[in-house]
């Protein structure tokens, strides 16, 4: 931070194995998984009992029995109890938006130590019934007498019973996040060989972190689960190539299951303190949180032509950069989100372009190119997974690793949430 502000820096972070929906962990819920990750990060930096300033969480996907989920996990978790939390939630920029809160505060000298983090699963996703049949329940609950409470069902009929299907739709354009993303490819001219490519070097970066033993400090086993499980570290181009398109069936469509994130359950947590508390603690300090920035995108259309959806990270990195004093080439570490490779090539392919940038962005250049072989160097969302919540906490502690390894360095945060939403960040060490 600056302007005075104290620093703030990345301790450390534990994540759980990401796994495919309905799978290793298809019998847990939010809580059990965000109690399992907070409860690891407090016991590999030996903060049982200890008060700290605040947690904050969230998810995306929860329970209305989850209302109070971060504090919930807290209890649960070895800390005192008197350790404040609170939930968060802004779509896949979830974890990193709890970052950023913190940071503010311990900056700002509010509070020394606290810790951010996020959880999803779409295996126990909430189903929901009819407004019939949600009414008897409420009616027969406020009878008095076994009549009253019997009337109510007496309307019963089979159609009530019927659940509703939980959308992936955005609410206002009735589109999926893959079919706004499908059309970026096609306005962007983004081919699908180039999106299995990215795919391909995902799996294969991944594969090759594991294999190092890169994740093996940063990840604690749950449900017998011991690595993410969507990592394909046998795939091939060609098995890339003969998927067929999920979101555009036609000729035309280019997104497939093999290039875009799988759904995934997981949950991830990073400890973050002021300088000098991790010092006087004699805490590892991995890197510093620098900057941050948030933006939004017309994706519907409300207020003039039509967005991308996922493109709000153009606008944020820049303005972000600005203030930083630097340039989209002064990074040594690139993690950006991959929701989809289309997506990330999107992106790419904006900052470079000179129209996009001049009548977007209002640059009289534009930001560039990146070095590819810098972009997610352990691997990204589509070969990691993606648990929407969790995202951004994975994604800070993975980075901020790599700059304790290396020694110095700095490195760059892009993530693209529904609702048109980015969330965008700088770790330096």
């Amino acid at each position: 931070m600056s302007n005075g502000l104290r620093r703030v820096a990345i301790v450390g972070s534990t994540r759980i194995p990401f796994a495919r929906s309905n799978g290793a962990y298809s019998s847990l819920g939010n809580l059990e998984m965000l109690s399992a990750t907070l409860s690891a990060l407090v016991d590999k930096f030996g903060l049982k009992g200890e008060t700290l300033g605040e947690v904050a969480a969230g998810a995306v996907i929860k329970h209305s029995r989850d209302w109070n989920l971060t504090r919930e996990a807290v209890l649960g978790s070895g800390l005192h109890s008197h350790t404040p939390a609170y939930d968060v939630q802004r779509a896949c920029g979830t974890s990193l938006t709890a970052v950023v809160q913190l940071a503010r505060r311990i900056a700002a000298g509010e509070i020394d130590v606290a810790i951010a983090g996020g959880v999803d699963t779409v295996s126990d996703v909430p189903v929901v019934f009819s407004p019939a049949l949600k009414n008897m329940v409420l009616e027969s609950a406020r009878g008095h007498t076994f009549g009253q409470r019997l009337k109510p069902w007496l309307r019963l009929r089979p159609r009530d019973l019927k659940p509703s299907v939980p959308s992936v739709g955005e609410p206002r354009t009735g589109l999926s996040m893959g079919e706004h993303c499908e059309l970026m490819a096609k306005e962007w001219g983004i081919g699908r060989v180039e999106q299995d490519e990215l795919a391909f070097q995902s799996h294969i970066k991944g594969a090759k972190a594991w294999q190092e033993g890169f994740y093996d400090d940063l990840v604690v086993p749950m449900a017998g689960l011991t690595r993410d499980n969507n990592l394909r570290p046998d795939t091939s181009l060609e098995k890339l190539a003969a998927l067929k398109p999920v979101y555009d069936r036609s000729e035309t469509g280019t997104l497939t299951a093999g290039n875009s994130t799988p759904l995934t359950d997981g949950a991830s947590c990073v400890l973050i303190a002021s300088e000098a508390w991790a010092n006087a603690r004699g805490m590892p300090i991995q890197a510093f949180l620098t900057h941050s920035a948030s933006a939004a995108v017309d994706f519907a259309g409300i207020a003039g032509p039509r967005e991308g959806l996922l493109m709000a990270p153009t606008y944020a990195v820049p303005a972000m950069l600005e203030r930083a004093g630097i340039t989209l080439q002064d990074f040594d570490i690139y993690e950006i989100h991959e929701a989809f490779a289309a997506q990330v090539l999107c992106t790419l392919k904006a900052w470079e372009s000179a129209d996009y940038c001049r009548e977007k962005l209002r640059r009289t250049v534009p930001l560039g190119t990146i070095a590819r072989d810098r972009m997610n160097p352990k691997g990204g969302s589509v070969a990691l997974g993606h648990p929407f919540a969790a995202t951004g906490t994975r994604i800070v502690g993975t980075l901020a690793k790599q700059l304790q390894q290396q020694g110095s360095g700095r490195g760059l945060i892009s993530i693209c949430t529904a609702g048109g939403l980015g969330v965008t960040a700088i770790l330096e060490r």
